[in-house]
């Protein structure tokens, strides 16, 4: 998988997600994070789980205006337009790398 991944790494960054977007170009890496919700947000999310080396842990598709439950292995989320992670071929289990 090659994409852009906009970082929120700050209390404010990962309140404010993607909330106000009419659409996600790439990805959002929320760190650190256990779990999302989609309240306020104006599409369906991919949701990949990963526990602090970036692995995934768990991945869900989240319908607008849902609370996801937490995943207490989970370290940090990334969010993406649903469908992206198929056609990334993101699965549980991979080794997720994001270059700062």
């Amino acid at each position: 998988m090659l994409a852009t991944v906009d970082i929120a790494d700050s209390w404010l960054a990962r309140t404010r997600g993607v909330l106000g977007r009419d659409d996600l170009d790439g990805a959002l890496w929320l760190t650190p994070a256990r779990s999302v919700h989609t309240f306020g947000v104006g599409f369906e999310l991919d949701v990949a789980f990963c526990d602090g080396d970036l692995r995934v842990v768990d991945m869900v598709t989240m319908a607008r205006h849902r609370l996801g439950r937490p995943r207490l292995r989970a370290r940090s989320v990334i969010e993406a337009r649903a469908g992206s992670f198929a056609r990334w071929g993101v699965s549980v289990g991979d080794q997720l790398e994001v270059r700062r």
